[in-house]
């Protein structure tokens, strides 16, 4: 079972590196890394299996997170409406996008990142990503508001890149130009 040991922290260069395709047909090793990701994202939105393992609540999970150099990435939450997202993806891309961007009024955070890191994070407002799931199967999802921003998060520590390389230095609650809140 995943727990927070397993979660490299900033400054860990896995964070920072740029994953590597993962074969398809998806390896056995990959699928069982997927589930377990899952698993961990579950687990720490169960108030009491969170409390027993110490696990901080998540939505998402990148395998650079866990140090493991691959395009793969967890997602596990509901929208506000109700719509359960569970994904494991397999080399996910963004694909299109739109122009409007979005950004949550309560930030962004990160089981990466163990302090608060205030500011504004502009996204796109809607987003179709392309990825396989761990069975091999082709997925395309056409995501908008909080699913959008949560698998963009995602997909961006497969690039090195963290969600606070967003955030308006001089200014941290600028509303970004042309962009709605999600709150």
């Amino acid at each position: 079972m995943l727990t927070m040991k397993d979660i490299v922290r900033e400054g860990h260069p896995s964070l920072r590196e740029i994953a590597k395709e993962v074969q398809v047909p998806i390896e056995q090793v990959d699928k069982e890394l997927v589930e377990n990701m899952i698993t961990f994202l579950k687990n720490s939105q169960d108030d009491q299996i969170a409390a027993e393992y110490e696990l901080r609540p998540g939505v998402g999970l990148a395998a650079p997170q866990l140090g493991i150099n691959k395009r793969i990435v967890a997602v596990h939450f509901e929208d506000l409406k109700g719509k359960l997202y569970s994904h494991g993806l397999i080399n996910p891309k963004i694909v299109s996008h739109s122009v409007e961007k979005a950004y949550l009024t309560s930030g962004e955070g990160c089981l990466s990142v163990d302090r608060n890191v205030e500011g504004y994070v502009p996204r796109y407002a809607r987003i179709t990503v392309k990825a396989h799931d761990q069975e091999g199967n082709e997925l395309k999802l056409r995501l908008r508001d909080y699913p959008a921003i949560v698998f963009q998060h995602e997909i961006d520590h497969l690039n090195g890149i963290m969600f606070y390389d967003y955030i308006n230095k001089e200014n941290p609650y600028l509303a970004p130009e042309n962009a709605k809140p999600i709150e």
